[in-house]
C-alpha cells in the first residue's frame, strides 16, 4: 500500500505537492489524468487520494468514483481552482472526505491530509478490534455496526494502548463491564488478572474489606488474613463498577490507590504497593455528584482522565436485530432448541420498543421468549414487551443523559429544528412566509438553515457571511 495518490495535471503544482508530502515521510504515486489515476487505483491501495477536479479527458469526480470502487474506505480530497458550492456539495455527497479550493495552502492541505489518514487508520483499527473480539469472545455481532458504537470502540482501543485511567459512562445494561474486560484484553496487561467489584452491591460496612482485605484480628471473626480485590488485581486491571456509589469515607483511600498505587489492609499498618490500572464505570452524572458534595472532585479528575461514553440501545437501533440473533442462537444452543427464529411481527415489535433496560433487557427478553415459545417461531406475545406507544417519549427523541442544562439545551435545539422544518413545509419552501409564521426575521431563519445546508447566510444587515466551519 502506498500512502498518497496525487492526481494533478499541472506539472509544477504536482511537483510542489509531492515534495511537501514526501517531506512529511509519505510515499507518493502521481497521475496527470483520469486514465493513469484509474490504472493506479486498480493495482495499488492508497491511504488517501488527492485529486484535482478538472483533468484532461475526465474529471475528479471520475477519480472519486474509481477510488470508491477500488476501496470504499479510501478518503478522497478534491481540489479545484473553479470551485462552487454545487461542486462541493456534489463531491461530499459522492463520498469525498474534504473539498479544497486553489491556490492551495499547503499547510491547510496537510491538515486535511493528516485528518483523512487518521480517519482511515481508525476505521482499519475498528475492523481489527472486531476481529479481536471474534477471536477472544466468539461473539462478533454483539459489538454491532452502529456509528455511535464505532466511535466508542475506537476510543476504547486508543485507551487500551496506554495505562491511562478510563471512566466508562453509560446507562444500566449497556455493557460497561464487558467493555472494561475488552479494554483489559486489548491492553499490555492482558496476561494479568481482571478484577471487578460493584460498589453499589456491597454494604458500606463491608466494601472496604472487600477492596483492601484485612489482617488477622482486625475485627471479630477475622481469624486469618484476607487478600482484597485490589491486591488480586496486581499487574492487571481493577474495575470499580458503579463508582458513583462509593462511600465518601472510602473515596480518600481510592484516591491514594489511584495516585500512589498504595494502600493498607483493614487492621493493618504495613503499606502495600500494587501495580494496577483502575477503570471506573457509572450510570450517574459524576459532575452533579461532585456539585452536591457526594463525590470528591480530586478523585473525579483522577478517574476521568479518559472518559468513554457507551451509547444506549435506543441510539443503536440498527444493532437491535443483530444482537437479538446472537442471543437467540446462544439460548437455542443452551436449551437444545434448534431452529428458533424471530417472526416478522416480533422483529417489528423489537424495533418499536424503547429498551430502557438496554442490552440486558434485550438479553432477558430473548431468554424468556425462548422458554415460552413452543414452536420454532417467536411471536410478539412471547417477547412480552409493552405495546409501542403512539406518542414517543422525550428519551426516544433526544439524548436525555447529562445535566439538566445540557438536556434542556438539546431539547430546545431539537424543538427549534422541528419548528423550522414544519414552517417551511407549510409555506411550501417560501422562506419569507416561514419566517413570518415563526415570528422571526428572514436573516434569522437563514442563519438557522445555513449550518445544516452549508450555504452562505446573511447577517442582520443583509450582508453575506460565510458559515462557520
Amino acid at each position: 500500500m502506498a500512502d498518497v495518490l496525487l492526481v494533478e495535471d499541472k506539472d509544477s503544482l504536482r511537483v510542489v505537492l509531492r515534495r511537501t508530502f514526501e517531506a512529511r515521510g509519505l510515499t507518493v504515486a502521481e497521475a496527470s489524468d483520469t486514465y493513469e489515476a484509474r490504472r493506479l487505483l486498480g493495482s495499488t491501495r492508497f491511504l488517501v487520494v488527492v485529486t484535482d477536479l478538472r483533468l484532461p479527458a475526465g474529471s475528479g469526480f471520475e477519480v472519486l468514483a474509481a477510488a470508491r470502487e477500488s476501496d470504499a474506505e479510501t478518503p478522497v480530497i478534491v481540489m479545484t481552482a473553479f470551485g462552487t458550492i454545487e461542486d462541493a456539495v456534489r463531491a461530499m455527497k459522492e463520498g469525498a472526505a474534504d473539498f479544497l479550493t486553489k491556490p492551495v495552502d499547503t499547510e491547510h492541505l496537510m491538515l486535511l491530509l493528516d485528518r483523512a489518514i487518521e480517519r482511515r487508520r481508525l476505521r482499519t483499527d475498528y475492523v481489527l478490534l472486531k476481529e479481536d473480539y471474534q477471536r477472544r469472545f466468539g461473539l462478533p455481532r454483539v459489538i454491532g455496526d452502529d456509528p455511535a458504537l464505532k466511535e466508542t470502540m475506537m476510543a476504547l482501543q486508543r485507551a487500551a494502548a496506554t495505562d491511562t485511567n478510563v471512566l466508562l459512562l453509560g446507562e444500566s445494561g449497556t455493557g460497561k463491564e464487558l467493555l472494561a474486560r475488552s479494554l483489559h484484553q486489548l491492553s499490555p496487561r492482558a496476561r494479568g488478572p481482571f478484577v471487578a467489584i460493584n460498589c453499589a452491591a456491597i454494604p458500606e460496612a463491608l466494601l472496604e474489606n472487600e477492596l483492601f482485605g484485612h489482617e488477622k484480628g482486625a475485627f471479630t471473626g477475622a481469624t486469618g488474613r484476607k487478600v482484597g480485590k485490589v491486591e488480586m488485581a496486581h499487574h492487571g486491571t481493577l474495575l470499580l463498577d458503579e463508582v458513583a456509589d462509593l462511600p465518601l469515607s472510602l473515596q480518600a483511600k481510592i484516591l491514594r490507590l489511584v495516585q500512589e498505587k498504595q494502600f493498607e489492609r483493614v487492621g493493618g499498618v504495613q503499606t502495600i504497593s500494587v501495580d494496577v490500572r483502575v477503570v471506573a464505570a457509572t450510570n450517574r452524572d459524576l459532575n452533579e455528584a461532585v456539585a452536591k458534595g457526594q463525590f470528591r472532585e480530586d478523585l473525579f479528575f483522577r478517574l476521568s482522565v479518559f472518559p468513554v461514553e457507551i451509547p444506549p440501545l435506543r441510539r443503536r437501533r440498527g444493532d437491535i436485530l443483530a444482537l437479538a440473533e446472537v442471543f437467540l442462537e446462544r439460548f437455542a444452543r443452551e436449551m437444545g432448541r434448534r431452529g428458533l427464529r424471530l417472526s416478522e411481527q416480533a422483529r417489528r415489535t423489537m424495533l418499536d420498543h424503547a429498551w430502557p433496560g438496554n442490552i440486558r433487557e434485550l438479553q432477558n427478553c430473548l431468554e424468556r421468549a425462548a422458554i415460552l415459545c413452543e414452536t420454532g417461531e417467536i411471536r410478539p406475545e412471547h417477547l412480552r414487551l409493552e405495546a409501542p406507544r403512539g406518542v414517543p417519549t422525550m428519551a426516544d427523541v433526544i439524548d436525555v443523559s447529562g445535566t439538566l442544562s445540557e438536556v434542556s439545551r438539546r431539547a430546545a435545539e431539537a424543538a427549534g429544528k422541528a419548528a423550522v422544518a414544519h414552517a417551511l413545509a407549510v409555506a411550501a419552501g417560501d422562506h419569507r412566509a416561514a419566517a413570518q409564521a415563526l415570528g422571526i426575521s428572514l436573516p434569522a431563519l437563514e442563519r438557522q438553515l445555513a449550518p445544516a445546508r452549508g450555504e452562505t447566510a446573511r447577517d442582520e444587515r443583509g450582508e453575506r457571511t460565510e458559515p462557520h466551519s
